[in-house]
């Protein structure tokens, strides 16, 4: 299968490295001047191209992504930063007749505590003396705060029936990869949820799994499902 890249930073070039190994020939890549506004999704481009795996910026995004579904292309895609305008992206989608994973964190221990923050809204919801917390910590470098994963683990919380507010907030220091905490606090007791990540390569091996897994499908999915199929 071939892959197309769009942004070539730290983690595109981590997936440029391991791609091989889940079987993808890298046929290009679109970054920086070489595709402002989109301009480099063409038909010569995208010909024969599978899937592509977008580690880029929120504008990048916003303009490449439905160049590429209009071209049949299949999207992986962990760049945050604009789902304010997620509904259009998905229309896009829509549109093109293609799959799209879309997250905020690639790693499967993020997707495993994804679905137990939700499972712990749920539970906990109902007693009324708890409060809800999520803390993140990233490297100074980067841009979005709180992270995307930190708000995609609120809505976890909430979409387990969690009534009352969560708390959210970030740290931005050194060159921490990433940790997230999701906590619920009780007047005797404390429960806490803990991401830590040692290696960004974790996002990079569960971006190209979720490419393989991406191709002929149809629709918007997360990495939940692409680890329960």
């Amino acid at each position: 299968m071939r892959l197309l890249l769009v942004g070539h930073g730290r983690m595109g070039r981590l997936v440029e490295g391991l791609a091989p190994s889940y079987g993808f020939e890298v046929a290009g890549v679109l970054e920086g001047s070489s595709n402002a506004n989109g301009a480099g999704v063409t038909a010569e481009r995208c010909r024969g191209v599978d899937v592509a795996v977008d580690f880029s910026t929120a504008e990048a995004t916003l303009a490449t992504v439905p160049r590429l579904a209009a071209h049949g292309v299949a999207l992986v895609v962990g760049t945050t930063g604009w789902q304010g305008r997620e509904a259009e992206v998905r229309e896009a989608v829509a549109r093109g007749g293609i799959g799209a994973v879309v997250a905020a964190n690639f790693s499967l221990g993020a997707t495993v505590v994804d679905a137990l923050a939700e499972a712990a809204g749920r539970l906990l919801g109902g007693a009324e003396a708890y409060g809800a917390f999520i803390h993140e910590a990233h490297h100074s470098a980067k841009k979005d705060a709180p992270s995307g994963t930190a708000l995609t683990l609120r809505r976890a919380v909430e979409r387990g029936g969690w009534p009352r507010p969560v708390d959210v907030s970030s740290t931005r220091a050194g060159h921490i990869p990433g940790t997230h905490t999701v906590g619920f606090d009780g007047p005797a007791e404390t429960i806490e949820l803990v991401h830590t990540v040692r290696d960004r390569a974790t996002f990079a091996h569960g971006a190209l799994a979720a490419a393989r897994w991406v191709v002929g499908r149809k629709g918007w999915f997360g990495m939940r499902d692409v680890l329960s199929s």
